[in-house]
């Protein structure tokens, strides 16, 4: 069996507790106890039946027991996951700094589905990754911007300082404007990532919100002051520096 596809069942299946997370976490509900259960009924949910994107697929996207339809975001968080996963491994390799990265994957992953349900990122996530990521990133991870020649360690801290100050900057002079999760989430991926990452992830996640911004205002009749969660963007901008920021620095700059 290709180790892709081994790749792909275990994000899938580490997909499917992403989905408790994203559901339970806002609702400071427990995320181990009580089994998985039906939202609507409230039926526990049988081992078969609980298995990554094929159970959603075999059931038709509805409870075996009320009948009820299931959100398509299950299956979609699972496959999600799987792929982020697989792209790891393609871009990586095995080893330790894969699986920290599919960690972060998966964190982010969490941290966009809450963000656009409650517009909130769970201090459980950021406070635990913020430690992690500066012990991670000062000891056992290549900083992405350098040629694969001169991989070297980046110094974490500086990460840390200037994603969480710079963010916290933003909020205080636009008042309110970014949010405190937003503050301990770029903290977060700085930590882990350093501060050149920082940088590029704010350049994305800026854009692309501005784009879907616009969009919104033009085809969706939102307002300029209407409240658009800026975590899902960032996720995004995160996500496009690990892969490919050295390409894009690269490119930019020579």
């Amino acid at each position: 069996m290709s180790i892709y596809l081994i790749v792909f069942v275990f994000g899938a299946i580490i997909g499917s507790f992403l989905n408790v997370c994203i559901y339970r976490m806002p609702r400071n509900l427990s995320i181990i106890m009580p089994s998985s259960r039906c939202t609507s009924c409230n039926n526990p949910i049988r081992p078969f039946d609980n298995i990554p994107i094929l159970s959603y697929i075999l059931l038709r996207g509805k409870c075996r027991y009320c009948k009820k339809y299931i959100s398509l975001r299950y299956p979609l968080v699972e496959a999600l996951n799987a792929f982020l996963y697989v792209i790891v491994l393609w871009r990586f390799g095995l080893g330790w700094n894969s699986v920290l990265y599919c960690i972060l994957m998966s964190s982010l992953v969490v941290i966009t589905f809450i963000d656009l349900d409650f517009q909130i990122i769970p201090d459980r996530i950021t406070l635990v990754g913020i430690p992690v990521g500066l012990i991670a990133g000062s000891f056992l991870l290549p900083d992405p911007f350098l040629r694969a020649a001169q991989l070297g360690y980046r110094t974490s801290l500086s990460g840390f300082l200037v994603g969480g100050g710079l963010f916290y900057l933003i909020a205080v002079l636009s008042r309110g404007g970014m949010g405190g999760g937003d503050i301990k989430m770029m903290a977060m991926v700085g930590a882990l990532m350093g501060w050149k990452s920082v940088l590029l992830t704010m350049f994305l996640g800026s854009l692309a919100g501005s784009v879907v911004g616009l969009f919104l205002m033009i085809f969706k009749g939102k307002g300029r002051k209407s409240k658009i969660p800026f975590g899902p963007f960032l996720a995004l901008g995160t996500i496009i520096t690990l892969f490919f920021g050295q390409e894009i620095f690269i490119w930019y700059f020579f």
